[in-house]
């Protein structure tokens, strides 16, 4: 029989060479601020398309210092989507910004192009759009409505490492985008973030705020002289050190590699729940193309949030890893407290938020485990089917 140490929700694709290549950099006794954080930077910078790159410690502290390089601050107003990580819009309140949420759309679950005009505000100072679960639907009517209101996209595409959309490759869909390497991501390195970007002097302000402010124009090339310990503006320890760098220049060039496994286990599952009466699977729309971050589905119209977190309940207890993703943010403690919304406010994201179950998901998975994990799917929908009387 299956046990959860066999069937966890994620689990990190590591090999050797990621072994090697960090015991390497433990070696060398350059842990920080060194070549291969810029072999890393370069790497991603010319996957996605971008000048420049910019790595950091995680995908939150990308989008912090995106926003403050911007501009972005108090009384200002950043629209985004209620639907996902709450590391999306905690960096907006981060700079003293608000968060102004649009519902979803059902079908890709990323923020619905028609509402998003009419969130639109004198103090709208950016749209921060994400990719929901890896997903970039909807970026070309972005993009319209941004330049009609002469307002930048930030892409929050930390989920969306590898993905295109009409060719174009995620992360250089914005003014700046930012990437995430948590250790459920396509590749990882352990924790960290890239921001990535063709604006210089976005870049050049990400690498003085990563690194307590430190002058413009780069740590490295002014690590040891005299003006080393100034400092221009106020700034943040948000660097990515060499020891993860080292792990993220592996992953990167094991990145098809890797999203081609990835693609392997989304379509046994796709198979295997293809026309389940009881389950909407992920949306992938014409032109896009996704390298699978998670794969997430749902409960049809019908279920309630009690019912879905029974079914969860049930597939953990046959040892099966799983859970719902995402709670709506606008719905967290912090945010009813702070901003005032309630349950209504988004009924779409709040709809779709209630019946989602997010299968286990990493490389490795085999044909058994996928059909281990889809029969126990199965068996608890029909249990708690019989449940309703």
């Amino acid at each position: 029989m299956a046990s959860l140490n066999e069937i966890p929700l994620s689990r990190p694709d590591i090999t050797s060479a990621e072994i090697d290549a960090v015991t390497a950099v433990l070696r060398s006794g350059r842990l920080s601020i060194g070549p291969v954080l810029e072999q890393f930077e370069k790497l991603v910078a010319a996957r996605t398309g971008n000048e420049f790159a910019v790595g950091v410690n995680s995908g939150t502290s990308g989008l912090h210092l995106a926003l403050m390089a911007m501009g972005i601050g108090p009384g200002d107003e950043v629209i985004t989507t209620p639907f996902s990580f709450i590391a999306s819009a905690n960096p907006i309140l981060m700079v003293g910004a608000t968060p102004v949420f649009v519902d979803i759309c059902p079908k890709t679950l990323n923020m619905d192009p028609a509402k998003l005009e009419g969130a639109i505000t004198p103090r709208t100072k950016a749209i921060m759009a994400v990719e929901t679960f890896g997903n970039p639907a909807h970026f070309d009517a972005y993009e319209q409505i941004a330049r009609k209101h002469e307002l930048p996209i930030i892409e929050d595409c930390c989920e969306a490492l590898g993905c295109t959309i009409n060719g174009r490759q995620c992360g250089s869909l914005g003014r700046v985008g930012v990437f995430g390497f948590y250790p459920n991501k396509q590749i990882t390195t352990g924790e960290g973030g890239m921001i990535v970007t063709n604006d210089r002097r976005i870049a050049e302000l990400c690498r003085s705020l990563r690194s307590q402010g430190r002058p413009t124009g780069g740590e490295v090339a002014t690590l040891g002289s005299q003006n080393w310990l100034q400092h221009e503006r106020l700034g943040y320890n948000f660097r990515l050190s060499e020891v993860n760098a080292a792990l993220g220049v592996v992953q990167m060039k094991r990145l098809d590699e890797i999203i081609a496994k990835r693609q392997r286990v989304a379509e046994m599952y796709i198979r295997h729940l293809a026309g389940h009466p009881e389950i909407i699977l992920p949306n992938v729309a014409d032109g896009t193309t996704v390298s699978w971050f998670v794969f997430v589905v749902r409960l049809v119209t019908g279920y309630t949030s009690a019912e879905r977190d029974r079914i969860i309940t049930g597939m953990q207890r046959h040892e099966v890893g799983c859970r719902d993703y995402f709670p709506c943010i606008h719905l967290q403690p912090f945010y009813r407290r702070l901003l005032g919304f309630k349950p209504g406010d988004f009924p779409i994201a709040e709809a779709v938020s209630s019946r989602t179950i997010a299968l286990p998901f990493s490389n490795d998975l085999t044909q058994r485990d996928v059909d281990f994990v889809c029969r126990t799917l199965d068996l608890m929908i029909k249990r708690e089917n019989l449940s309703r009387g």
